[in-house]
């Protein structure tokens, strides 16, 4: 049988995409989404079907005599690749493989491909690079293709050429030193990341004082889009998911005297493979460490709940579950069933409908983010040196003066102020500061 699994790109050729499905569970997934991830890998999609299942087959996961009549689908529609929309174990692959004689890959591997093609950065790099290497290393022994001939080196005799007892020392033993290989590679990748993930980390911390949002969302959700709207940005925008994997945090002005840090992070997908969410995990840390999340929603997706749940089920595995959060409805201008925009606003009465590309909804967003920022009113009396102009106009651009009174060398300044606002107004070295209410 002649090689069939050059790469793990599936850039170019004609897929076939299926999804098994165990009876009793009604999961409502058309593959559209597996869809659009197959096309944003380059794959031109010829067929589609979902099988239902009794039981997950150990060897083939979707029984033998599927398989058969994947086969022949295969040789109907010309492909050249089978993406299934479920994670597979290596057996199975190698199994279908088999029959179906063309390359197959699951849902995980197809997502790690997609990362590999947007990362841009040496960060996103190397956590692309350490994420696959975690998802190949228990499939080294179905995607070393010099295995095949070291484990085959046995002589001219019928068991030699197969592998048999006394031929497999030294496919055993390359496949120990492939293995040794992926564990130091992975050992350095994730060292150099480390350097890399802590000056984030410390440039991330070292913000103190500045209020940050982030936002977060499913991926093809328009983030990008409304990053650059806010803060005339140019993060790049197209619509393919995980279009950008970087993040950028870039200084917004929502109101005057108001200024935010407001950054974009990576995409989510719904069954997201665990080894991205590990690596990406120093990416995310925007979040984290945010004071606010704005979670943008595609409201004219039909799938939105879907994708709200997966996005919520993220923000918990990275520790942000409990995060102040606002959600966004985006894209309102492409909504096409309005029934199902109310239905989302019934459900998040306090979601704010926007739309990034048309401008509609961003000045109401700015003044929630302006109040957010400021939090509850405070009014407070501080004496100041009248040489000190920073604080004079710290308190004229974030607060409503109420009176000033001048004495010797001082101002004595009562004001409205935000209750986020005092740390900065505290670091600007007033000589008394009395909170009056």
């Amino acid at each position: 049988m002649e090689k069939i699994r050059d790469g793990l790109t599936v850039k170019k050729e004609r897929a076939i995409l299926i999804g098994a499905i165990l009876r009793g569970r009604d999961e409502g997934d058309d593959l559209t989404e597996l869809v659009s991830l197959a096309e944003s890998a380059g794959a031109i999609v010829v067929d589609r079907y979902q099988q239902k299942v009794h039981k997950i087959n150990p060897s083939t996961y979707i029984g033998k005599g599927k398989v058969t009549e994947l086969a022949e689908r295969v040789k109907r529609f010309e492909a050249d690749v089978i993406i299934f929309d479920n994670d597979l174990s290596p057996g199975q692959i190698r199994v279908i493989e088999e029959i179906v004689n063309v390359k197959v890959i699951d849902r995980s591997e197809l997502i790690l491909d997609i990362f590999a093609t947007r990362a841009k950065t040496q960060q996103a790099k190397l956590q692309v690079e350490v994420a696959q290497l975690e998802y190949t290393y228990p499939r080294l022994t179905r995607m070393w293709s010099h295995l095949d001939a070291l484990a085959g080196a046995g002589g001219a005799t019928g068991a030699g050429a197969v592998g048999a007892i006394g031929t497999r020392g030294p496919g055993e033993q390359q496949l120990e030193t492939d293995r040794r290989l992926v564990k130091d590679r992975v050992r350095d990748l994730k060292h150099e990341l480390e350097n890399i993930d802590s000056r984030r980390i410390r440039e991330i911390t070292g913000r103190q004082g500045l209020f940050k949002i982030c936002l977060v969302g499913y991926t093809n959700t328009g983030k990008s889009t409304l990053l650059n709207k806010l803060t005339n940005a140019d993060a790049y925008v197209e619509d393919k998911l995980f279009a950008t994997l970087d993040t950028q945090t870039k200084k917004w002005t929502p109101v005057s005297g108001v200024e935010i840090l407001l950054s974009d992070t990576v995409g989510f997908v719904r069954k997201l493979p665990h080894q991205l969410v590990a690596s990406f995990k120093a990416t995310l840390e925007e979040a984290v460490y945010a004071d606010l999340l704005l979670h943008i929603i595609d409201a004219s997706n039909p799938d939105a709940m879907k994708q709200i749940e997966s996005v919520d089920k993220v923000l918990k595995e990275i520790g942000c579950g409990e995060k102040p959060a606002l959600k966004v409805f985006n894209k309102v201008d492409a909504v096409k069933k309005i029934s199902e925009l109310e239905t989302l606003q019934t459900l998040f009465p306090d979601a704010l409908c926007i739309s990034a590309k048309t401008g509609f909804g961003l000045e109401q967003l700015a003044e929630i983010a302006a109040a957010k920022y400021k939090g509850g009113k405070i009014t407070v009396q501080v004496r100041i040196s009248q040489s000190n102009g920073k604080a004079q106009s710290y308190l004229r651009a974030c607060g409503t003066i109420l009176k000033e009174t001048y004495s010797g060398d001082s101002v004595i300044i009562e004001a409205v102020l935000g209750q986020n606002q005092l740390p900065g107004l505290k670091r600007l070295s007033p000589e008394k500061l009395k909170i009056i209410d």
